[in-house]
């Protein structure tokens, strides 16, 4: 993943002046059936059929020491299952709020999914990396 200019404006403005800055407690993985911009903007999530951002407390159980500008998920992130379709998703992206908020990273997918019915998506353990690009 991607930061976006959001973020990279935070961390820069934090490093450089002592600007505060305290991070999210929780961030939220959203799905989008759009490409994301670096701004952040056009994150386009499904509606209904049970989507909802997945939660992932922002600790080191969830992700790993950073190495060489990079870390990643420790462990799986798992979406309920749909109960219709949620299109075909592009690009995923962490936020920091479960509805609205901020776009801090963001990456579009190899391999786009399509979610219909009874779909569940899941990302295995290291399968997300998260650099400061």
């Amino acid at each position: 993943m991607s930061s976006t200019n959001f973020a990279k404006n935070y961390a820069q403005n934090f490093l450089f002046g002592g600007v505060s800055f305290t991070p999210p407690a929780n961030y939220y993985i959203a799905l989008s059936t759009t490409s994301i911009s670096s701004s952040g903007s056009n994150l386009s999530e499904p509606s209904g059929a049970g989507y909802a951002r997945v939660q992932i407390p922002n600790t080191k159980s969830y992700f790993t020491n950073a190495v060489n500008g990079a870390l990643v998920n420790s462990g799986s992130i798992v979406y309920g299952s749909s109960s219709g379709s949620w299109g075909t998703i592009v690009d995923i992206a962490l936020c920091d709020a479960l509805t609205s908020g901020s776009v801090w990273y963001y990456t579009t997918l190899t391999t786009p999914k399509v979610v219909q019915d009874s779909t569940i998506i899941s990302f295995s353990a290291s399968a997300i990396t998260i650099t400061q690009s």
